[in-house]
Parts: C-alpha cells; sequence; structure tokens
C-alpha cells in the first residue's frame, strides 16, 4: 500500500470518532462510519460520516471498498463485529487479501481479527494510550500507540500513527494485559481517585465543583513534579515524613467516608512499598489499626 489507504471505520464512539477526524485531516480518505446496531448509535455515524465526507451504514454493511477496516468498538464486540463485516469484500475465503483490519484494544492481541486473517487479510492492534470521553477532543501529537500483529499490517500501522503525530511503540502479545492495567491506573482509577477526593473534600465543608476548582493547581504541580523528577521526586506529605499522629488522625475522620478509608489505607500501603517514606514499619502498624 503506496498510497494512503481509504479506511472503514467501525464504531462511532468517542475514539471512533476522534480517530475518524484526525485520520481526515491527516490526508486519509474515510470511505464508511459502520455501527454494530441502529437508533442513537446509527444517527452518531450519519453524523461523523457528514463531518469527515464519508458514508454511514449499520453492519451487515454494503459492500466496501475500503483497503482498511479499523475496529473501534468495546473490546467484546470486536470479534462478533469482524464477524459481521467477512462479506463485505466478497464471499470468497480469500476476499479480504490485500486489505489491513486494525483493532484499538489495549487488552486484546491481534488474533481478535483471527476470522479476517482467515480471510487473507493482514491484521493488527494499536491502543493509543489516551482517554477520550464525550465533550473532549485530544490530538493524536505525541500520544504513544502499542502496536502488534501482522508485519504488513503493523507497517500500515506504524506509517498512519507516524502521520497522525503519534509515536508507535511494539508490544507483545503476552503483554497487552498488563499493558492495559497499566493504562487503567493512569486515567480512569486516577479519576476514581479524584472522584473519592471529592468525597472528602465533603467531610471538610467543601462541595464537589468548588473542591474540584481548588484541586487543580495542587494536581497540575504534583504531574509537573512527576513529569521532571519521577515519583519519588514527587512524594510529599505525613507519609514521606513519617508522621504518625496526622495519619491517625486522617483514619480516625475517614471512618464518616468507609470507601475513601479504604482507598487512603491502600494508597498509603503502596506508597509505603515504592516510595520513600520515615518509619515505615511504625506506619504499617498504624495502616492496620
Amino acid at each position: 500500500m503506496s498510497a494512503r489507504p481509504r479506511i472503514a471505520m467501525v464504531g462511532p464512539g468517542n475514539l471512533g470518532s476522534a480517530l475518524a477526524r484526525s485520520l481526515r485531516r491527516a490526508g486519509y480518505p474515510i470511505d464508511c462510519i459502520l455501527t454494530h446496531s441502529r437508533g442513537a448509535s446509527l444517527m452518531r455515524a450519519r453524523e461523523l460520516a457528514r463531518e469527515v465526507g464519508a458514508r454511514a451504514a449499520a453492519i451487515p454493511a454494503q459492500k466496501l471498498s475500503a483497503n482498511l477496516v479499523w475496529f473501534s468498538v468495546p473490546d467484546a464486540e470486536i470479534a462478533h463485529a469482524a464477524q459481521g463485516l467477512i462479506d463485505v469484500f466478497g464471499p470468497e475465503t480469500q476476499s479480504w487479501k490485500g486489505k489491513i483490519a486494525l483493532h484499538s484494544s489495549g487488552a486484546l492481541s491481534s488474533d481478535e481479527l483471527g476470522v479476517l486473517r482467515r480471510r487473507g487479510a493482514a491484521v493488527a492492534s494499536a491502543h493509543a494510550l489516551m482517554t477520550f470521553v464525550r465533550g473532549s477532543r485530544p490530538p493524536f501529537a505525541g500520544v504513544p500507540f502499542a502496536v502488534e500483529g501482522d508485519p504488513a499490517a503493523v507497517r500500515i500501522a506504524r506509517r498512519i500513527i507516524s502521520d497522525l503525530g503519534g509515536l508507535a511503540y511494539p508490544i507483545r502479545k503476552k503483554d497487552k494485559a498488563a499493558y492495559h492495567a497499566w493504562g487503567t491506573f493512569a486515567s480512569p482509577l486516577f479519576t476514581a481517585l479524584l472522584a473519592t477526593s471529592e468525597r472528602v473534600a465533603a467531610l471538610a465543608g467543601v462541595k464537589k465543583d468548588e473542591a474540584r476548582k481548588r484541586m487543580i493547581p495542587i494536581l497540575l504541580q504534583t504531574l509537573a513534579n512527576y513529569a521532571t523528577l519521577g515519583a519519588p521526586g514527587a512524594f510529599s506529605g505525613p507519609i514521606i515524613r513519617g508522621d504518625l499522629d496526622t495519619v491517625k488522625r486522617h483514619l480516625r475522620v475517614l471512618r464518616k467516608a468507609q470507601p475513601a478509608r479504604e482507598v487512603y489505607s491502600a494508597l498509603a500501603n503502596a506508597a509505603l512499598l515504592y516510595l520513600p517514606a520515615r518509619r515505615k514499619k511504625d506506619l504499617a502498624r498504624v495502616l492496620k489499626g
């Protein structure tokens, strides 16, 4: 594939929409936006298709003219969606020969597209280590992608990622679950920590919106410290000082918000394992109490 391939996007969700828009801006023609269901999903597909100069369709779709199909659907739907597209290039056993199929799962390997591989496609997984939510359109510039799969599909994926401004890194199939768990810590569980922080703020009489506004400066500085100094250099507070009395006070007041107390204890114990702290044994005993 010397020219930029025509791309069919499967899934008009947050990630699929971001990819379609960025691919179009990077000069890739979008052939079709496909969805596995009708109703609201098909409406989103039509809206996105109008934006990127494509057509929209529900699976099973009419014949496609795309060279590359990119699946951006939930993990549990990848194999099902691939099965639904088997005959879009014709019913022949090798109808996918010369085509590329990618999926965006961070946890699952390229083998999820095995049904298309057996039809002749070269398949790969290409996962962007970035968060995509409704109402936000992060750029792909500088975003790392973990890529694995068949050599021909990996080559195309790496070229596309480069054209998007992203950075492609190889990953082994057996490492994908751990890789995705890492990404889950970096964003979804970090967001859960922020939500927990808002609950603790409520114990201090600070409402959720006000808590979010007040936390932003310390969050940004913590991330800046982490980026420059790493986790040990960015760590501060009562645990690094070995301040037993303060930790005890925290645990007492957090009895009023038991889920937050459990999060506090889990993270404090992680800090004792991975970060510098004074009086680690004493702190461990306090956290058990």
